[in-house]
């Protein structure tokens, strides 16, 4: 004992030394980005502890997740392509066609699939929902005409009055022999659900299941932030929406809330099934990949003749993909670019495409809330991105009419993209994310004429005023920026 109390210091030095010599290791070992590694290796000298929670957490990429191949998570592929072979036996002609439009077409949709799996659809009818007041009674309707299966997957499942009313639609659905499914984020639903409230659903022959453990510490900052449903394999919704009671009345401290979503009939909502599958299967382990859930009339060229692609992304793919859609999307661009999210955190990638576009002179407009909802940490760490990237050129505006939660990006009247994605590192590294491409001018012009719309609701950037604003609330906003990747 009084050897160790003499030789406690040299002790306690020679553990840290080890212990920063073995974690430097790592770390260098997983060739990350040179100012990443030298960030995390700095978190965890300096707070050995706390450090190496955060970097379990929220540090490890997709080696992380080797173990969990097995489970099909993000290999869409190899488990639909029986069902969906009619679709992949196109693919060479429907990208030729696209080339035949335009080579910028070609490209980004050869991009989506091979860093996403994702097949080209072509026979798809759109409607794009602007606002739950569109959204909900949409699919209360399809719910309601529903004849074989309703899958269900979103981050925030709310307990309220709406999500009462559309419970005791599901509940009859399923008395009358409708499959119900319903996947919901653990952590993102937690203030809402509970164990009584699943066990209402199961009893009421709702299937319902969280999309992963819910105190499962070393997945547990892996969110899914998906939105998808899908009715008898032939619609589908997905965008930013959750269901809730606030996107009718804005919720808490907002008197509105802004959301885009879209309705997919046709090829494209098969693929959205897919999707539903693979997670499904994820949290229950039941394999529901099926003829019966991917019918014949799902693929009907009557539909419509709208080009879709489904992608995904999550912290298990080997590729970011939907921040390589944003990326490839702006500096693509030639004319403009409009973008949408409830606030900004770009990762350095998605920075500088926005500052090369603005400079090489493409008109480069971002819309963000004005206000936040909740956590008011983004809001800071964006105020520091923002006045980035509005210094090259990029005009930011701020949404004030409620709260702008919508996801969508458009180009030149071309190509539009809508989903879940934020514009944050969160959602392009950690989050299960899925977005909509489309290549179609109507629905691009139809996003940015209500983007244009939008704008009648916002004030623009004013990087002079922030800097007014004082050193104080300057320096906070970049300590918040500090925590951009846990945000």
């Amino acid at each position: 004992m009084q050897f160790l109390m003499s030789h406690i210091f040299t002790i306690l030095w020679t553990l840290l030394f080890l212990y920063a010599l073995v974690t430097g290791v790592f770390l260098l070992m997983e060739n990350r980005r040179p100012q990443s590694t030298l960030a995390w290796m700095l978190v965890l000298f300096f707070a050995p502890g706390v450090g190496l929670l955060i970097y379990l957490f929220f540090g490890r990429d997709s080696k992380a997740f080797s173990k969990r191949r097995r489970l099909w998570m993000q290999d869409l592929e190899a488990n639909a392509l029986p069902l969906l072979s009619p679709i992949f036996s196109r693919q060479d002609a429907e990208l030729a066609q696209l080339e035949s439009q335009s080579i910028g077409r070609k490209k980004l949709a050869m991009l989506v699939r091979r860093n996403s799996l994702s097949a080209l659809t072509t026979r798809n009818h759109v409607e794009i929902q602007q606002d739950a007041a569109k959204f909900y009674p949409s699919l209360i309707q399809d719910i309601e005409t529903a004849q074989h299966s309703i899958h269900l997957q979103y981050f925030i499942w709310a307990v309220d009055p709406f999500t009462d009313g559309l419970k005791q639609i599901l509940t009859e659905k399923a008395k009358a022999g409708i499959e119900v499914r319903l996947l919901y984020d653990p952590i993102g639903s937690q203030a809402h659900v509970g164990r009584r409230y699943v066990k209402d659903m199961l009893a009421a022959g709702i299937r319902m299941a969280p999309t992963s453990p819910p105190f499962q510490l070393h997945t547990i900052s892996y969110r899914n932030h998906r939105k998808i449903t899908v009715i008898d394999g032939r619609i589908g919704y997905t965008g930013g929406m959750n269901i809730g009671q606030e996107h009718l009345d804005g919720g808490e401290g907002f008197d509105s809330w802004r959301d885009t979503q879209v309705r997919l009939v046709g090829e494209s909502a098969a693929v959205l099934q897919s999707v539903f599958m693979v997670d499904w299967y994820n949290a229950v382990r039941e394999n529901l990949f099926y003829a019966k859930y991917f019918p014949a009339n799902a693929t009907d060229p009557a539909e419509g003749d709208v080009p879709v692609q489904i992608l995904t992304s999550g912290p298990d793919s080997q590729w970011a993909a939907i921040r390589q859609l944003y990326a490839f999307m702006i500096v693509s661009a030639q004319r403009h670019v409009y973008l949408q999210s409830p606030f900004f955190i770009p990762d350095a990638t998605l920075a500088e495409a926005l500052r090369t576009a603005a400079l090489s002179g493409v008109n480069v407009k971002v819309m963000v809330s004005a206000r936040p909802s909740g956590n008011t940490l983004p809001d800071w760490a964006g105020n520091t991105y923002i006045e980035e990237i509005v210094t090259a050129g990029v005009r930011v505006f701020l949404y004030e009419k409620g709260y702008l939660h919508a996801k969508t990006i458009s180009i030149d009247s071309d190509i539009c993209s809508i989903g879940s994605a934020n514009i944050d590192i969160r959602s392009f590294s950690i989050n299960y994310e899925l977005n909509a491409v489309f290549y179609s001018e109507r629905i691009a012009k139809e996003v940015e004429t209500d983007f244009e719309r939008d704008l009648e609701y916002c004030s623009e950037f004013d990087p002079a005023a922030y800097r007014k604003r004082g050193t104080a609330i300057r320096f906070r906003d970049s300590v918040a920026r500090l925590l951009s990747p846990l945000l």
